[in-house]
């Protein structure tokens, strides 16, 4: 009877082991981009054009609204993640370090004690990339700030791209490329030379990459300014629509589905489009040992929607509406990457 129970007790801690294992061989992470739509924080910089952003300006922006907005983006985040917080975010139209240390310590984001990785760029509005990151999933090891440069144009400046490498969970590395590109304003045929620029600058910082790191599994995220089928992202940067196993290190437009969704990432008068984006490289498509996709998605929940009374259909809840006021989100929806980890 002894030998009995002692089997089945063994057996048990068997099962119990064996399930435990089972348990810790898959974990899943919430990767997330946010154009956050002018998060400025209200002093006047005299080498910005910040102006309406500031109390006395044309917004009215000041710290009561710039608290709200932050609380407002940390609800974003938080609601993003479901029951467990992005491992790391990609955000942009953030003006400095400042409001990023706002929203990361002074709103219910403080609970995760995010990280931030943060450079002030050229561009004239004074608005910037930057990464947060939880420390204890996502350690960086390596980063730096990519400056557009356009010989032909001495005045042009604009927002950097933001480089880091990290280790996801002291098991895979990843490498990531926080992007915010040259904007349609004044054309988009009249603009569209800057982010052909912003994708041959990505493209050669990528192909670097894959020098130094063979089989680099990497993560390009950010608002193009473009869509997935446009020249910058199809043919500059060669982002192909579908994964072809026989071809390596290709880099993979994960958003392309997305431009036939009723809701996409931003609104323009009666059309939506894609400029949101993720861009992966093949790697993270293998189903290896290490970090594999799962997902890519627009979160596009009810409360960061209001109806389209002009246009129709919904749109998403701005901050302001024109110069007027209201508990808004960004013009901007965020995405999502989903992934999960194996060994």
């Amino acid at each position: 009877m002894k030998s009995i129970i002692s089997v089945a007790v063994l057996l048990l801690g068997f099962i119990g082991y064996a399930y435990s294992q089972q348990t810790k061989l898959v974990e899943e992470y919430t990767f997330m981009f946010y154009n956050t739509e002018n998060l400025y924080d209200t002093a006047n910089d005299s080498l910005k054009l910040d102006d309406e952003f500031t109390p006395e300006g044309m917004r009215r922006w000041n710290n009561g609204r710039l608290y709200r907005k932050a609380n407002r983006i940390a609800k974003v985040i938080l609601a993003a993640g479901e029951w467990e917080a992005p491992a790391f975010v990609g955000l942009c139209e953030i003006e400095d370090r400042e409001v990023l240390e706002k929203l990361t310590s002074q709103t219910p984001l403080s609970k995760y004690r995010y990280k931030i990785i943060h450079k002030d760029s050229p561009d004239p509005r004074g608005i910037d990339v930057a990464l947060i990151y939880r420390p204890e999933l996502f350690k960086p090891f390596d980063y730096k700030t990519i400056t557009l440069k356009d010989t032909s144009t001495i005045s042009f400046s604009s927002r950097d791209i933001l480089q880091v490498s990290g280790v996801l969970n002291n098991w895979d590395t990843l490498h990531v490329f926080v992007n915010h590109w040259p904007s349609r304003y004044g054309g988009v045929m009249e603009t569209m030379h800057y982010r052909k620029l912003a994708a041959e600058v990505l493209g050669r910082s990528i192909r670097e990459m894959f020098v130094k790191y063979p089989r680099a599994k990497i993560i390009c995220m950010g608002d193009f300014n473009d869509t997935p089928e446009d020249e910058s992202l199809s043919g500059v940067l060669k982002a192909v629509r579908i994964n072809h196993p026989e071809v390596k290190g290709e880099m993979v437009n994960l958003s392309v589905s997305w431009m036939t969704q009723p809701v996409q990432t931003i609104k323009s008068l009666y059309t939506w489009q894609v400029f949101d984006q993720w861009i992966v490289s093949d790697y993270l498509m293998e189903n290896a040992i290490g970090l594999n996709l799962i997902s890519a998605e627009i979160f596009s929940a009810p409360f960061l929607l209001e109806a389209d009374v002009k246009y129709g259909g919904v749109k998403p809840k701005r901050t302001y509406v024109g110069f007027k006021h209201q508990e808004g989100f960004s013009d901007h929806l965020p995405i999502l990457l989903k992934c999960s980890m194996s060994n």
